[in-house]
């Protein structure tokens, strides 16, 4: 089956509910990510975000509705068979092995299936997208600050690039040197062809580069439309100042 033209929605939710246990967490939630595009979810937290994310990418079971990447249904599709068609999640945190060097990381990562030679261009195309790795390429990635941790995960990313990246939360208490550091960085990863579902809660960022965004709320959707109509919407549903800096209701 070929795979959406770009424009068209390369991830699609339908009425998708899930629950942890008996605590349902996800409300019959409908959305659409399009190809070569940034889509911005942002809420509260707990409002289901990273629910959303564990949903997406097959960690956590859908209690009802179909979620299809690519024009393929994965609804009940395991995890590891899903990334395999090119759905990638970047975790909140940093996704990196701590005893590896900087190298070491982006070559476990590059390695699989691949020549040497192709392996080396990848791990030089890191390099060349991120010179601060290039810096600490012999250092442990453990020792890395938490921004270069999560620069370390969106290079390798970037050399590799999926078609869908879900990125959950990576500017999380990070410097505003660093955060701008891991913004460049989605903004390369989409211009090499992947699109983007961006979990967030430093709204005015997100909206940046965003082309629309989705507003969660309690486990439902409250709001999808352009991201330069996203702080407006926002103020109207959560009340004055809330589409400033980190969300709050």
């Amino acid at each position: 089956m070929s795979g959406p033209a770009e424009g068209e929605a390369i991830l699609a939710l339908e009425d998708v509910s899930a629950a942890y246990g008996s605590y349902r967490a996800l409300f019959e939630v409908s959305l659409s990510v399009p190809e070569r595009e940034i889509v911005a979810l942002l809420g509260s937290n707990g409002a289901g975000k990273s629910t959303l994310a564990r949903v997406i990418s097959g960690l956590l079971p859908v209690t009802d509705g179909t979620v299809r990447f690519a024009g393929r249904d994965i609804t009940r599709m395991p995890a590891h068979r899903i990334a395999r068609l090119g759905l990638v999640q970047v975790p909140e945190g940093r996704g990196i092995f701590s005893s590896l060097t900087v190298e070491e990381n982006l070559r476990v990562k590059f390695r699989g299936g691949s020549a040497r030679k192709d392996t080396q261009r990848a791990v030089e195309r890191a390099f060349e997208a991120f010179p601060i790795l290039r810096e600490r390429r012999k250092q442990p990635a453990g020792r890395l600050s938490g921004g270069q941790q999560r620069i370390l995960s969106l290079a390798k990313v970037l050399s590799v690039p999926p078609r869908l990246l879900v990125v959950d939360e990576l500017s999380l208490d990070l410097a505003p040197a660093a955060v701008d550091a891991v913004y460049e960085g989605l903004i390369a990863i989409r211009e090499a062809g992947t699109a983007l579902l961006l979990i967030e809660q430093h709204i005015h960022r997100a909206l940046e580069i965003a082309d629309s965004a989705v507003l969660l709320s309690h486990g439902s959707v409250a709001w999808i439309g352009p991201s330069a109509e996203a702080t407006n919407a926002m103020e109207r549903l959560l009340g004055a100042g809330s589409g400033r800096g980190h969300l709050s209701v």
